[in-house]
């Protein structure tokens, strides 16, 4: 049987871990490299790492800062920000990167996900959506949520997928950092379009949230920011928690 992980994100601006709500409102947290060494330690399956201004602002991301992340933990490490060709895949994997998110970069041109797949293999590459719902339908946003591009977001998801992406993160802007649990009904819709791994993000308040959210199909992961960061829930309570509730997670 899978097992589900457990993902904390670090959102990172101007070299510290920043988070807000619906993608506003930022506000800073601590130092990445502490963060990183902590959630490490915790028990986290994975660790996400967005240099949330790089696209936006038209920099590089920050690989100096990514770099002492990498050197702190044993666990996989997925980075975005700003990843516009094969030379920013190239750039952060060997700044330590395991996998690396393309978002911005995949809407400005759709056939990097191949070429990055192709050189990197499919496993490395990780279709990063920003979403939020406008007029009943999901769109599709860039530039840290600022910007609607107006494509349907799940129809982009299927194109990602037979473009070679091996997994998938959904970051709901509608719940995000609202607390109140995980957007299923967006992550139902996109289940049932793809079949590529899913990482949820965006909403989770408390642990009951991921127990329901790996009762739907194609959720393969859960991800989180401030619960973590802000000590409202610890990462090895969670997982003992989902293993007396017949979630399978690595302990």
């Amino acid at each position: 049987m899978v097992t589900k992980r457990i993902i904390p994100c670090l959102d990172i601006r101007n070299g510290r871990v920043v988070k807000g709500v619906n993608f506003k409102g930022v506000q800073d947290v601590e130092d990445p490299v502490a963060l990183a060494r902590r959630y490490n330690d915790a028990g986290a399956d994975e660790l996400v790492f967005y240099d949330i201004t790089a696209s936006v602002e038209g920099r590089g991301l920050f690989t100096d800062v990514l770099r002492d992340v990498a050197r702190q933990i044993f666990i996989p490490l997925t980075v975005g920000g700003a990843i516009n060709t094969l030379e920013d895949f190239d750039r952060v994997l060997k700044a330590g990167a395991d996998k690396v998110s393309v978002n911005s970069g995949a809407i400005k041109d759709p056939a990097l996900i191949g070429e990055a797949a192709k050189k990197y293999g499919d496993q490395c590459v990780v279709l990063s959506m920003d979403v939020a719902r406008v007029d009943g339908k999901y769109h599709l946003f860039t530039k840290g949520g600022r910007e609607d591009t107006g494509l349907d977001a799940l129809e982009w998801a299927v194109r990602g997928e037979a473009g070679g992406a091996g997994e998938i993160v959904l970051n709901s802007i509608d719940t995000d950092g609202v607390k109140r649990g995980f957007d299923l009904e967006m992550l139902e819709a996109l289940s049932k379009r793809v079949s590529l791994p899913i990482i949820a993000s965006g909403g989770a308040g408390k642990m009951e949230d991921f127990k329901t959210l790996f009762t739907l199909p194609g959720v393969d992961a859960g991800l989180a920011a401030s619960i973590f960061h802000f000590g409202e829930v610890d990462i090895g309570n969670l997982k003992r928690y989902l293993t007396e509730n017949g979630v399978p997670v690595r302990l």
